[in-house]
C-alpha cells in the first residue's frame, strides 16, 4: 500500500478485467456507482497510435455523500466524481483512489473537510477489501 498527498493505492493479483469487476463490486458495498469508466490504454491507441498497458479510470459517485457535497457549495461539482485508476503494473494490479479528504480539503470549509473523511473511510474499506482478497 502507497499512499501520495493526493491520493493512496493498493497492488493486487489477477487478471486486469477481473480486478476492474472486483473493484466496483466493493464500490458498491460502500455505495458507491460508477459512473463513468475511461479505458485510457483504447483512447491513447485510437488517438495517437500509443500502445500502453491496461489503464483504466473508474468516476465514482456515492449519491448520498456528492447531494450532501453539492447542497454545501454548488461548485463542488468541479471535484466531482472520485477517480479510482487500476492499471496493469510490474507483473500486477495497481488500484488507486483519488483522496477525497485532500481533494475536498482545497475548499477550506469544515463541513466539506468532514465529508472527505467520511467518504476516504469508504474508499479506504474498498482498498481494504481487495488486499483481503
Amino acid at each position: 500500500m502507497t499512499d501520495s498527498t493526493y491520493g493512496f493505492s493498493i497492488q493486487v493479483s489477477g487478471n486486469f478485467d477481473d480486478v476492474v469487476s472486483r473493484v466496483t463490486e466493493e464500490l458498491a458495498k460502500q455505495g458507491f456507482g460508477v459512473l463513468t469508466e475511461i479505458d485510457v490504454k483504447a483512447t491513447l491507441k485510437k488517438k495517437l497510435g500509443i500502445d500502453k498497458a491496461p489503464y483504466v479510470i473508474l468516476g465514482a459517485c456515492n449519491p448520498t455523500l456528492a447531494n450532501q457535497a453539492l447542497d454545501t457549495d454548488p461548485d463542488i461539482g468541479l471535484l466531482l466524481p472520485c477517480n479510482v485508476v487500476v492499471r496493469e503494473d510490474n507483473g500486477g494490479v495497481t488500484v488507486a483512489f483519488m483522496d477525497p479528504a485532500a481533494v475536498l480539503g482545497i475548499v477550506r470549509r469544515e463541513e466539506l473537510a468532514e465529508l472527505g473523511k467520511q467518504v476516504r473511510e469508504r474508499l479506504e474499506r474498498v482498498r481494504d477489501a481487495l488486499s483481503s482478497v
